[in-house]
């Protein structure tokens, strides 16, 4: 766990009730600072006593009229259908809609979004990335110009080398034919590091669970997280002479945003997100978030089971059209393959309690979903990262993903144990999660991709795994010194519970 937090979310960097699936920028040694975000983007208005629900129905076709009549006689407004998965997004105040609509003749499972009303509940910051500083800037600047062929910030990159992403650039920067979706609090596609690889046509603003296609809608607004604009730029910062480089700088990369004003994550959102994807000829996607209300989702309990199978039937949706989907572990330290572990933080939209769930029926979503590659996090010294979750057979891969200072500090010229990303206004900073390790086997899957432009997305994930650098079981595992086990790592060399196949490499990305 990391130890600066009572509570333990997925999102300590950002708006509290957002469920981003990494920024601890509030690790050991590690002050944060403010930072500006882009231009606003509309919000989503709803009555106030209402809820969202999904209702899933056999895929293919549009909702059958005994369906359609049994919505609005439950008191439903349909909001959008996606009928080539069968996933319908309805509002409702009745606060019995779904228990009624379950007993309808073509209808296979329905549930509540979220718990609070809308809108959700508002929720306070508990922090923000560090930005750097003028001063930074300048020795960095000054770092890199005698490296030939750097960007200016890339001295402070210790993560482009430990998947040798800077080996990789010599060959290859990616193809401009490859699209990268940033699934998440949005892009600023007006920062310079990202400008020049943006792709408008592939952005959208997926909020209220139908897509929003106005002009800069997927940019985050003021006071929004700036989480998604960071690992864009992890992912494909321009290699241009002005501030740092993504593992893919050639590739384009789009926003689509799916987390609400208040930093919430619901399944219309991301189900959105998924099928905006599929249809815009994405080939990753990247999802370091969980889809709130529930950290994990109970097939056992019959709003949760809908859940699960509405973004299940989206991913799988967006895979069958050619996306490979990334997704980031979690920060929580949990063993995703014990018994039972204990979840303080759902729902987080109205008021949590710790319950007891088995991870094997609880699911962590998409991250836990079959088909997504599940991406664990490294700091600066290799080893699993002090927040990140593990376990036999869930963890496929590891990455970068910082840790702090004082337990992994990188080599010089870097100073901090974080990642660097661009940040909303044209600035940069840190943050560190496995939302900062996932983009960057993102990244690595779009080299992939450039490299062989007709793999599939099955054949595109064998190459991930098996181009990865095998990483034996860190034992023990006393990740801060006091002499005692901060988590077990069990299997072999190349394929254990903490780094999965091993370490992803862009090298090998642009070279087998």
């Amino acid at each position: 766990m990391t130890a600066p937090h009572p509570r333990h979310r997925r999102a300590l960097a950002i708006p509290a009730g957002m469920a981003v699936a990494a920024s601890l920028a509030f690790l050991p040694g590690t002050p944060a600072a403010a930072a500006p975000a882009a231009e606003a983007a509309p919000s989503t208005a709803a009555d106030a006593t209402a809820l969202s629900y999904v209702v899933n129905v056999a895929s293919g076709h549009r909702p059958s009229a005994t369906v359609r009549r049994a919505i609005a006689k439950a008191g439903g407004t349909i909001v959008t259908s996606y009928d080539r998965i069968g996933v319908i997004v309805v509002h409702s105040a009745n606060p019995d809609f779904a228990r009624t609509v379950r007993k309808v003749r073509g209808v296979q499972s329905a549930g509540a979004t979220r718990t609070a009303p809308l809108p959700s509940a508002a929720t306070t910051d508990t922090g923000a990335p560090q930005v750097l500083g003028g001063e930074e800037l300048a020795a960095a600047r000054a770092s890199s110009a005698k490296a030939e062929g750097q960007d200016p910030l890339e001295s402070l990159q210790w993560d482009l080398p430990a998947i040798k992403a800077d080996k990789a650039h010599e060959k290859s920067l990616g193809s401009e034919k490859v699209t990268v979706a940033v699934i998440d609090t949005g892009v600023d596609d007006t920062h310079p590091d990202i400008a020049p690889n943006f792709d408008r046509q592939a952005s959208v603003n997926c909020v209220a669970g139908k897509p929003d296609t106005t002009d800069g809608a997927w940019r985050p607004s003021a006071a929004e997280s700036p989480h998604g604009t960071h690992v864009a730029g992890e992912i494909a910062a321009a290699k241009n002479g002005i501030g740092m480089t993504g593992v893919a700088p050639g590739v384009k990369v789009a926003g689509i945003k799916v987390s609400n004003p208040d930093g919430f994550f619901y399944t219309e959102a991301v189900v959105c997100g998924f099928m905006w994807a599929a249809e815009h000829g994405v080939d990753v996607t990247n999802n370091s978030y969980y889809t709130d209300p529930w950290y994990f989702n109970c097939k056992d309990d019959p709003d949760q089971k809908a859940l699960v199978e509405a973004v299940s039937r989206a991913s799988r949706y967006a895979e069958k059209k050619g996306a490979v989907n990334v997704a980031a572990a979690g920060n929580e330290n949990y063993d995703l393959t014990s018994d039972e572990i204990t979840d303080p933080s759902s729902p987080n939209d109205t008021t949590p309690g710790d319950r007891t769930v088995d991870p094997s029926k609880c699911l962590d979503i998409p991250t836990q979903l079959p088909g997504v590659v599940t991406v664990a996090a490294t700091g600066a010294k290799g080893l699993k990262s002090s927040f990140s979750n593990h376990g036999l057979g869930v963890i496929d891969i590891a990455a970068p993903g910082g840790d702090s200072t004082a337990y992994q500090t990188p080599e010089p010229p870097a100073t901090s144990g974080l990642i660097l990303g661009t940040l909303p206004g044209g600035k940069w900073g840190y943050m560190a999660g496995t939302s900062m390790a996932s983009p960057h086997v993102a990244g690595v899957a779009a080299l992939i991709k450039s490299t062989h432009p007709h793999a599939s997305p099955a054949m595109v994930k064998a190459l991930l795994y098996a181009e990865a650098d095998a990483t034996a079981c860190t034992k023990p595992y006393d990740i801060d010194g006091d002499g005692k086990v901060d988590a077990v790592c069990e299997g072999p060399k190349n394929r254990n519970g903490f780094y999965g196949w091993g370490m992803a490499d862009a090298l090998d990305a642009v070279t087998w």
